[in-house]
């Protein structure tokens, strides 16, 4: 799977972990007339390409509109599959309803689409790719820059026949920070974009099309946060069902795991992610010298980077007071709210009254998963169930980075009889 930078830096970072005892486990009138410009702009996708990662001056607040396209081609996407692909900037919604930009990538099979109805979309989120500008999985698909990425996830749709709404996520714009597993952003940013792909001149694709959602590990979550808020925040689509894998549920639950241990680094981008996406959580005033540097580290480097950089580290060995994990939890930021409430409200499979699910779900894990907790991943399983959600479940016998692969036969499948309409299987 073409991962030998980051399968390199996990492998280092395990040998590590077990040498060295360490713990691993990983409208107003302004607003439409403001819309109307980027839109013409877009009509026939020939925007420059650093005009897809530059935030615009204004965002219109009908998520999903298209801002900016451009036609490229995905030469990191192997088996030369003909296609027709394009870098979109699109509009989505922050976790405080504000309209925000997003970029991402579309591509659309050459192949006239022989199934029943109109060709479907995958709206596909990336599993960690780390902070850096540079890492957003739409460069990283256009061959701009390599670390990890999913092109083999993306091969197996399309040779399925499938559209492919692929998001970057929220904050890869320039001048912008990933909002790396912050849930509600993440799960607008990919319902946004499969509302944009009809809307991309020369998809051909139906604004009535079935949609499935699928993610692994940060993808995971993002994926089943879109399937919770799909009902409220974007009723029109017809979404059909959702497959996510690697999933870090609760994040307090993975970040006790990944303290101190090989897979540090995804603490780190998880601290910033979050700050990001609700900036009155106090972060850089907790910070010494060694923690602005790791901080600095993360949002310039891609995962295997972060991963190497940051291994065997703790949070107590980047702050001041030497906090720990439950002390970071107790600081309040200027809202009111402390960083423990708000990483409970990322939590998944919690208020499934509220957030109601009407399609099956496809939860899967590797069994030796070194990153994420098995236990947080066995909760949303069950918490899924116990609200009458249509639940398959599947264990593969890879670490974290190798059941991604594994699974990508099996979640295909299962996406191909949700869009013919079969039943789904119930693993609860």
């Amino acid at each position: 799977m073409m991962r030998s930078a980051l399968v390199t830096a996990l492998t280092t970072a395990t040998t590590a972990a077990l040498l060295g005892g360490v713990l691993v486990s990983r409208a107003s009138a302004a607003e439409a007339s403001a819309a109307e410009a980027p839109a013409a702009r877009a009509a026939a996708c020939t925007a420059a390409d650093a005009d897809v990662y530059t935030p615009p001056a204004s965002v219109p607040a009908t998520p999903g509109t298209v801002l900016a396209c451009r036609s490229v081609t995905l030469s990191q996407v192997p088996g030369n599959i003909s296609m027709s692909a394009w870098k979109v900037l699109y509009s989505s919604t922050d976790n405080q309803g504000r309209p925000v930009a997003v970029s991402g990538t579309l591509a659309v099979p050459t192949a006239p689409w022989t199934g029943p109805g109109t060709r479907p979309v995958v709206a596909f989120h990336p599993g960690t790719l780390g902070l850096g500008p540079q890492c957003a999985f739409s460069r990283q698909l256009a061959g701009a820059y390599q670390d990890e990425y999913e092109g083999d996830n993306l091969a197996a749709l399309l040779r399925a026949g499938y559209a492919v709404a692929a998001t970057d996520g929220p904050g890869y714009l320039d001048g912008q920070t990933h909002r790396y597993v912050a849930g509600t952003d993440s799960g607008h940013a990919l319902l946004d974009i499969a509302r944009a792909a009809s809307a991309v001149p020369g998809s051909g694709l139906s604004r009535q099309t079935r949609v499935g959602l699928w993610g692994y590990s940060e993808g995971g979550a993002a994926s089943l946060w879109a399937a919770q808020l799909a009902a409220g925040y974007a009723p029109e689509l017809n979404v059909v069902g959702d497959a996510s894998g690697g999933i870090p549920g609760d994040l307090k639950e993975v970040a006790a795991g990944l303290d101190g241990s090989a897979f540090s680094g995804f603490l780190a981008d998880a601290a910033i992610g979050i700050q990001a996406a609700y900036p009155t959580l106090p972060l850089d005033s907790l910070l010494n010298d060694q923690g602005r540097e790791a901080v600095k580290t993360a949002k310039s480097v891609c995962v295997a980077g972060t991963v190497t950089a940051l291994a065997g580290k703790s949070l107590k060995d980047f702050t001041t007071a030497g906090l720990t994990l439950d002390q970071l939890y107790q600081q309040r930021g200027s809202d009111g709210r402390t960083w423990g409430q708000v990483l409970d409200a990322q939590k998944l499979g919690v208020n499934l009254r509220t957030y109601k699910i009407a399609f099956p779900v496809l939860q899967y894990r590797g069994a030796l998963d070194e990153v994420i907790p098995t236990a947080t991943e066995d909760a949303v399983r069950a918490a899924y169930c116990a609200a009458g959600v249509k639940t398959g479940w599947k264990t593969y016998p890879g670490d974290h980075i190798l059941t991604d692969n594994q699974a990508v036969g099996d979640v295909v499948s299962w996406l191909g009889d949700r869009f013919a309409g079969r039943s789904a299987p119930n693993d609860c």
